[in-house]
């Protein structure tokens, strides 16, 4: 594997690579990002990964300065997966200037689910998103389903801009009990870890109800939240969407997707299911 840290050396390997099939990843990697590595050299060529933690998305208070940077075993893991390329810019790099003056502003969705919560991330997203997409020059790009909100932000960006590019969905990688594969999780202490799979439980709860007929949206995510609450969690949100512009579902709509996010001491946990009535 071939490690780049700057844009002018990434794009001399690029000239020559041919097909790039793009995994970007904040690092910190589990069996989830692994799982796009292989959907990634299923497609035949090259497999790219960027490690960069993007400063631009997240917000005041939140784990920047604190979130895991594990490099050397993140390389570790992308040799055994086979990845070709893995780039790796500083901040400086990606930011030359002390501020992005120029930034990729999504629509009205960004303020709405994790948006509410977290001002100004799907913008900080949708931009360094672009600049690696830019600097890549993908084929193909690989996201994860788990970052349900995130995936069609960037789904809609790249049919809005006429990028030349696959967005590929990968389903979330999950635990034995169900827990979402997450780099967060490592925050979670011993007790926490074995309650967190109650986040999954419930959106499946939702899911089995609606798959059996169930039309009260608010009965349903209001039993979800008042049960997550009641075992500690701080809840953000529990809500039922269509999934494709994920805006509100209602009774009769055949693609929904039921999103949770909640608190659970340290790290803030986010989940999805997917609901298709046939």
């Amino acid at each position: 594997m071939q490690i780049f840290t700057t844009v002018a050396e990434f794009r001399a390997w690029r000239k020559t690579a041919g097909q790039v099939a793009f995994v970007p990843t904040m690092g910190n990697l589990h069996e989830g990002h692994i799982s796009l590595c292989q959907a990634a050299k299923a497609r035949g060529g090259k497999v790219v990964v960027s490690i960069f933690v993007n400063p631009l998305q997240f917000g005041q208070g939140e784990d920047f300065n604190t979130y895991p940077r594990t490099f050397e075993a993140d390389c570790d893991k992308l040799v055994a997966a086979g990845v070709d390329a893995l780039f790796h810019p500083t901040v400086d790099q990606l930011y030359p200037r002390t501020e992005q003056q120029y930034k990729v502003e999504p629509p009205a969705i960004q303020n709405e689910l994790c948006g509410q919560f977290r001002p100004g991330h799907f913008r900080g997203v949708a931009t360094v998103v672009t600049k690696l997409f830019n600097i890549v020059q993908p084929d193909a790009a690989m996201f994860g389903k788990k970052d349900y909100q995130q995936l069609k932000v960037i789904e809609g960006m790249v049919a809005d801009l006429d990028m030349p590019i696959e967005i590929v969905p990968v389903d979330t990688g999950r635990a034995s009990d169900g827990l979402a594969l997450s780099s967060r999780n490592g925050y979670l202490t011993a007790e926490e870890r074995a309650e967190a799979p109650r986040l999954y439980r419930n959106l499946m709860a939702i899911k089995t109800a609606l798959e059996a007929g169930a039309t009260d949206f608010v009965k349903l995510t209001e039993a979800a939240r008042a049960d997550l609450e009641n075992h500690g969690w701080r809840v953000d949100y529990v809500e039922i969407r269509d999934q494709q512009r994920l805006e509100h579902a209602r009774p009769g709509d055949r693609e929904m997707v039921v999103l949770g996010a909640a608190r659970l001491g340290k790290p803030r946990l986010i989940d999805n299911l997917e609901v298709t009535l046939g």
